[in-house]
Formats: C-alpha cells, structure tokens, sequence
C-alpha cells in the first residue's frame, strides 16, 4: 500500500510541511486555483464578489463549473478584473459528443482556458464496453480540441469510475485505450482513493497525462473535508505530480459549510505545503 493510500485510511498528514524533513518542493503560486462548483452558491448571489474575494486569499486560477445565467464573454470580463485566470471548464459529455462541440471550444477560447472536461459519464456507459466506447469518443474530442488550437480533453472521475468489472478497471480502460496526446485527465484525488486507487501510482505508471487534479480531502468518517484538515496524505501523492505531468492543483469541496472559509483555510495549507 502506498504512502498516500495508507494515510487516507489511517493517519493524517502533519500540521506543517516543516514537520517532514527532506521535503523541499512546493506547489507554484499560479498553480493553485479554486474549482467553481465549490463556490456556487456564493457565486450565484453574487459572482463577481464572490471571484474578487478568491483572489484576495491568493488563488490565481479557477475551473469553471456552471455559469449561473453568464456566458462566456461575461465570466472573462469578470476573471480578468478580478486577476484570475479559467484554465479548464466542465461541459457535459453530451455536449461535447454532439452538437455542442465547436460552441464549448470556441468558449473554452472565450474565457481564456486551455481544457475542455468531461466532468462525469453518464450511468449506462458504466461497463467495459461503454469506457471503450466513451474511450474512442474521447479521442476524436481531444483530436477537435487539439485541432482548435487547445489542449487534451480531460476527463473528470468520481469514485465509481474505479470499479473493477469483469477483472477490469473501468478508469484504466480510458487510461489505456486513449493517445495521451488528445485526452488527459483531472484526477479528482478524493475520488480516486475512494475508490480504491492511488494517485501517486497513477501519476507514476501514465507520465504527464495529469495536468489537472481536484484536490479534496477526506474525513475520518469518508466524508469531505477542507484541504489540509482531513487524512489524505497530500505530501505523499504530490511527490510524483511532476512526472505526471500536474500544472493545476484545484481546491475542491462539494458541501462546504462556509465556502470562503474552505477556500481560505485550502489555499493557506496548499501555500505552506513543502512534498
């Protein structure tokens, strides 16, 4: 068992990065960034306070996640006077499987984002067959993205895209069967582990196919909890995130009590963390 998965059932990381010698790297400031769809029920009373607030804590970028009545134009005029900057935005799988696609890519450039993501697969296609399915689909929307002048789709897992059926692993399937120059992957690190995977093997065995993570944390019950705050072992995993290839750590968290005090109490621990 990994560093990372032994501390998501056991032990939590220590208070400080300072604790654990030896520790030297740190995440780069305009790394880290806040996933919208924490945020959204402040965004949706207020979005342009709510964008000017996360970039006072510090974050630097955000993922897009529901436009609450905005479009595209009008989330970049917002990001940009607040000084943040979308890298990614979440667009449902059907749209980029149909109709849809040329619209989400010329928004993508819209708001100034390099990835279009797929943030889940519908339940059907929760098979072998539907992941070779959703695989070769993958591959023609990263060949669109690529072709418009963006980077991979990324596809975004929950805990469910890590069953093993019939001997196989559903994730890998779309780890295997995808050119790592046209589809990459948001590894939600919660998820990930929830579902009985490591990040840091992953990371390890599909060099730079990562660019993205959601970074959440997990509570001693299985629950959610603020980044920094819960047992995942952060420092453990993100020792291999150079080698797979992570540009982005996003603060996730999907019921937060007190949104901005998730975001502050996120960015404050991801700040200080040495791995």
């Amino acid at each position: 068992m990994s560093l990372g998965l032994a501390a998501a059932v056991g032990g939590a990381l220590p208070a400080s990065a300072e604790e654990a010698p030896g520790r030297r790297r740190r995440i780069p400031r305009g790394g880290i960034g806040m996933h919208l769809y924490t945020m959204r029920d402040a965004l949706a009373r207020d979005f342009t306070g709510t964008l000017e607030q996360l970039a006072e804590i510090g974050y630097a970028t955000v993922g897009v996640s529901g436009r609450h009545g905005y479009d595209a134009a009008g989330i970049r005029r917002m990001l940009d006077a607040a000084g943040l900057r979308a890298v990614l935005e979440h667009v449902p799988y059907a749209t980029l499987t149909g109709d849809g696609l040329t619209r989400a890519l010329d928004d993508l450039h819209t708001l100034g984002a390099r990835w279009p993501v797929v943030p889940s697969l519908p339940g059907a296609l929760h098979t072998p067959g539907g992941f070779r399915e959703a695989a070769r689909r993958f591959n023609r929307i990263g060949r669109a993205s690529r072709e418009a002048g963006l980077g991979p789709v990324l596809f975004h897992n929950h805990g469910t895209d890590h069953m093993v059926v019939d001997g196989v692993s559903l994730y890998d399937i779309l780890v295997t069967e995808t050119d790592p120059e046209l589809v990459g992957f948001e590894l939600d690190v919660y998820w990930a582990v929830r579902g009985g995977s490591d990040p840091g093997t992953y990371f390890r065995r599909h060099p730079r196919r990562f660019p993205a993570l959601h970074v959440k944390d997990m509570a001693a019950d299985g629950g959610f909890a603020d980044v920094g705050s819960g047992t995942l072992d952060f420092a453990a995993m993100f020792a291999h995130a150079r080698v797979g290839g992570v540009r982005q750590w996003l603060v996730e968290h999907d019921s937060p009590a007190d949104p901005f005090a998730t975001a502050r109490d996120s960015y404050g621990y991801l700040a200080a963390l040495r791995y």
